[in-house]
């Protein structure tokens, strides 16, 4: 069964909010969120490379501080389950070392796995900061800047990983 939306999803700040409606999906909304950021990442990559991605995420974060902010607000909810444009930003982040190193399809599909379960893994363990992170801010920059912290742990695991395997292949 779909959640019920704080606002009408034709609403601006729930379309953003629940990145159209994928935070409506039931059971695991920040997958599904994270899921459907997925295609659009492949579109921004493949028409821009990672510089629109870069500024693609930074338009999203703005935007989603913004929709976060009014959603938690008129659901009255801290952090509601629905809201995933956090998700979004953090996946986005997570695809910059995807959009640099294998900018094409197919490559970019398969290397997107990796990123999307590396995001997933730091946004659902929050290791330290992110969970300093989502403990410390409140509103709509609460939401949002834990999921960058997500993000930006997923992107250091890949580098890692590749430059491990650069090791090994030479």
């Amino acid at each position: 069964m779909l959640t019920k939306p704080a606002r009408s999803l034709l609403h601006p700040e729930t379309l953003i909010a629940t990145w159209f409606g994928s935070g409506l999906l039931p059971y695991v909304p920040g997958t599904w969120g994270s899921l459907a950021a997925l295609p659009f990442a492949w579109f921004i990559i493949s028409a821009g490379g990672w510089a629109l991605l870069l500024c693609a995420i930074a338009v999203v974060f703005c935007v989603g501080v913004w929709g976060a902010a009014r959603y938690e607000e008129v659901s009255a909810r801290k952090d509601p389950g629905e809201v995933v444009v956090d998700e979004v930003a953090g996946q986005w982040l997570a695809m910059l070392p995807v959009a640099i190193w294998i900018p094409e399809m197919p490559g970019m599909l398969i290397a997107s796995l990796p990123a999307f379960i590396l995001f997933r893994l730091f946004d659902i363990w929050k290791p330290w900061p992110v969970s300093l992170c989502e403990r410390r801010f409140r509103g709509g920059l609460g939401i949002m800047i834990d999921d960058i912290a997500a993000g930006i742990y997923a992107v250091l695991t890949v580098l890692v990983g590749v430059v491990f395997m650069s090791f090994l292949l030479h």
